[in-house]
């Protein structure tokens, strides 16, 4: 099921995100993207609080996602152009399997919203670094519709949050390297402050 890398610094190092309208099949068995989400959960979490949910929609409930989008969309933008429209409805049907992300914050008076997000952040990055160990690519996008209340409504409710829509497949075309940032400019040592 899981890629034979010669080593975990192997997988963390070769994983990349696939575009989302460039993943095909085939997709993660029901079986595979069991273990896949499973692993996600395995992210920090202070607390055990669990401060995220994933909601896979189902290829057979791909069409009636579409039309959530679409009607959502329209809230902004009552009349849309051919493209948007187009643009919206290929969003909906990308990639062999989607799973909606979402920052759910528990009420704490120990553990901030901010440590909660960051625990979301991360086990978002778990998923992605699980699909590549199973030999698949996933793309983690947002856009409007993660920042739609109609599409929120679907899935959750405030405080909830949409943290984005990861889309799993194979790759269609070449995965792209991206220019990554120079260590020297994002790692330093630190030095006390002095005199």
């Amino acid at each position: 099921m899981f890629n034979d890398l010669s080593s975990p610094m192997s997988l963390l190092r070769t994983r990349r995100s696939g575009r989302p309208r460039d993943l095909v099949e085939p997709g993660p068995s029901a079986a595979e993207l069991g273990a896949i989400l499973q692993i996600a959960t395995r992210s920090p979490d202070h607390g055990k609080l669990h401060p995220w949910r994933f909601v896979h929609v189902a290829r057979d409930r791909r069409e009636a996602f579409a039309a959530l989008l679409q009607r959502a969309y329209r809230i902004g933008n009552p009349s849309p152009g051919r493209l948007e429209a187009e643009a919206v409805d290929r969003f909906a049907r990308q990639a062999p399997e989607l799973v909606v992300a979402l920052s759910s914050p528990k009420p704490s008076p120990k553990i901030p919203a901010w440590e909660q997000q960051l625990s979301c952040g991360a086990a978002c990055m778990n998923l992605l670094l699980a699909a590549h160990a199973a030999g698949f690519a996933a793309g983690w996008v947002t856009g409007w519709a993660a920042y739609s209340e109609a599409v929120l409504d679907a899935f959750g409710a405030p405080p909830e949050r949409i943290a984005g829509f990861i889309f799993i497949g194979t790759p269609g075309a070449p995965l792209e390297e991206r220019l990554r940032p120079d260590p020297g400019e994002v790692i330093a040592e630190w030095r006390p402050p002095g005199p």
